[in-house]
């Protein structure tokens, strides 16, 4: 495993090198360790920006806050740290700045090992996932110790890298074993594990043809956050549903995606439900959705002009126990309308994320009798009990490490 004393090394041999000048004469081309805005003007005479030293807009303001975040007169004095300033600073950030989730560890194909210091959790700037969105994701739960789907959701991965022309830096093997390893190193037993493919790092063009080689990102997240099944509020999204070509692909471009969850915010709601350019129910912004009809029968849209959720299709697998048992009289894959899903029995939310989670409101119309339904309930017990004894095919062990 990495540590932090060998990233802080071949970081500082590489890119992370002091910008201190090597004397400090007035001539020095290097620019001081406080430089302040004021002192920028010589430097921008000599670019030929008409005199002009940089000034801030009279006013900046956040939308939902009335006072100014700046005021033009405020001068600013920019430190440059060396490596270890920085990491100091990043740890010192990390630290004071600790959320619900906690991060444990880290895969990076950049410097080929694994991390447990947050601090050091980056990806570099040129990487072209970062500036130009050119990369694919995917999460597996963590489960009692078990990766939950891991291959169902590696298969996806892959898929959608092949489809964003990103070509795979190990094979998928490789690629498996890195992702069982950092949770092994994490340590963590209830959690999830995020990963990425991207085009690499190179350059800041738009063609990643200056990219070395594509790389491969993990992290294992441990939310402290407490279970909530309460049943949910959803909304019809304002915001544009992505065309096929990329909805079906779980790239990093995920604007549109955050735009939607706000607006549901905005409106009291938990997700904003897409509908596809026919009309027809989608999704939601990070997970997929079905309904249980009048007629019983557990209906969830085309996966064709949406992501093929590895959730949702394990439901409906798990749903023929419930037509077994009489619970339900069909399970159907096909479209489905607005005013269909608004006047159906049922309505639940399904992901890696939210599990299987009832909408009690739609809009204006309340789903059913507004109470969570018993399909839905029984579907999300379905899938608790296999994350804790479902098939080899479904939990992958994670040998965790005694030290």
């Amino acid at each position: 495993m990495a540590s932090i004393s060998s990233l802080t090394e071949l970081i500082s041999h590489t890119s992370c090198t002091s910008r201190r000048s090597p004397d400090n004469s007035p001539n020095s081309n290097a620019f001081p360790r406080n430089l302040s805005f004021s002192g920028v003007r010589s430097q921008f005479f000599r670019l030929g920006v008409a005199g002009r030293a940089p000034r801030l807009s009279s006013v900046i303001r956040n939308s939902n806050q009335s006072e100014p975040l700046v005021e033009s007169t405020q001068i600013f004095d920019v430190p440059i740290f060396s490596c270890s300033e920085a990491i100091d600073r990043l740890k010192t950030i990390r630290e004071s700045h600790k959320g619900k989730q906690q991060f444990l560890a880290m895969y990076s194909s950049v410097y080929g090992g694994i991390t447990t210091d947050p601090a050091v959790m980056m990806i570099p700037m040129d990487d072209h996932m970062v500036h130009r969105g050119h990369g694919v994701f995917d999460t597996a739960a963590i489960f009692d110790g078990y990766l939950y789907e891991l291959d169902q959701h590696l298969d996806r991965i892959i898929r959608s890298a092949s489809m964003a022309k990103i070509s795979l830096p190990f094979d998928r093997e490789s690629i498996r074993r890195i992702l069982i390893q950092t949770v092994s190193a994490s340590k963590c037993r209830k959690g999830s594990l995020r990963y990425w493919l991207s085009a690499g790092l190179g350059d800041f063009q738009l063609s990643p043809s200056g990219c070395h080689e594509s790389a491969l990102y993990a992290i294992v997240i441990q939310d402290q956050s407490p279970p909530d099944q309460k049943g949910l509020k959803v909304v019809t999204s304002s915001i544009p549903i992505k065309p096929p070509l990329f909805a079906t692909v779980k790239s990093v471009n995920y604007l549109p995606n955050v735009l939607s969850k706000m607006e549901a915010e905005e409106n009291g709601g938990y997700a904003a439900i897409w509908l596809d350019d026919e009309g027809y129910v989608a999704e939601g912004p990070n997970m997929n959705v079905a309904f249980v009809t009048k007629e019983k029968e557990l209906v969830m849209p085309h996966f064709d002009k949406i992501l093929s959720g590895c959730t949702a299709r394990r439901v409906l697998v798990l749903a023929e126990d419930l037509v077994k048992e009489g619970k339900l009289k069909g399970i159907r894959v096909r479209n489905v309308t607005v005013e269909e899903g608004k006047s159906s029995d049922e309505m639940m939310l399904i992901g890696s994320g939210v599990l299987v989670r009832s909408v009690l409101q739609w809009d204006a119309q309340i789903i059913g009798d507004g109470r969570e339904g018993p399909v839905t309930r029984a579907l999300l017990n379905l899938i608790l009990e296999d994350m804790k004894s479902g098939p080899r095919t479904v939990r992958v062990p994670v040998p965790y490490r005694d030290t």
